[in-house]
């Protein structure tokens, strides 16, 4: 360890050249990066975590609502505060593979998800989406999910653009919390 003077900045040996910038330490995401629990294959439900997920408490698995063919989850690295998925139970990688039944509930759980988390954090827009394939930038393509990113006015401010950081204000389960007790028990509004 270094010592410090009163009035210089702290240096750390061994990081790079140094520079102005602090650095924001994220060992977390590391998993994400390496594909820590990813199926193993096209097709493959082998350690799927979308998979392991519907045999979870709502809780430890973060799921915030369950239909009969498909769950709303939060995602574990979101982009927002409350960036929700819906995922199909079965394990299926193309849109087009869904049924009629499922695209539906898919559709409808997005739009009961759309107005929890205006209800719940004044969500003023949303991008959605699927990513489909690992080339579109599917971080699990083997299984399908649709995102639902809330969006606010002013969201997009200084930290992701200069520093390059995303400041959650809330913890994961607090925010699966508020966004459970909101959502319609019937799934209607």
């Amino acid at each position: 360890m270094l010592a410090r003077m009163s009035n210089e900045p702290e240096l750390q040996i061994g990081v790079g050249a140094p520079d102005a910038f602090q650095r924001l330490w994220t060992p977390h995401r590391m998993a994400y990066i390496q594909g820590e629990n990813k199926p193993t294959g096209p097709g493959s439900d082998d350690g799927c975590p979308f998979c392991a997920i519907p045999g979870k408490s709502d809780e430890d698995g973060l799921v915030v609502a369950r239909g009969e063919r498909a769950y709303a989850v939060l995602n574990l690295y979101p982009y927002n505060g409350g960036h929700l998925m819906v995922v199909p139970f079965r394990h299926v990688a193309d849109y087009t593979e869904l049924t009629a039944e499922e695209t539906a509930e898919v559709a409808e759980l997005t739009k009961q998800a759309m107005r929890t988390l205006r209800a719940a954090s004044g969500a003023q827009g949303f991008n959605i989406g699927l990513n489909q394939g690992a080339v579109a930038g599917a971080g699990i393509a083997a299984h399908l999910h649709q995102h639902i990113v809330p969006r606010w006015g002013g969201d997009a401010n200084f930290m992701p653009v200069v520093g390059h950081t995303k400041v959650l204000p809330q913890l994961l389960a607090d925010t699966r919390r508020l966004l459970a007790e909101v959502w319609p028990a019937d799934g209607s509004d």
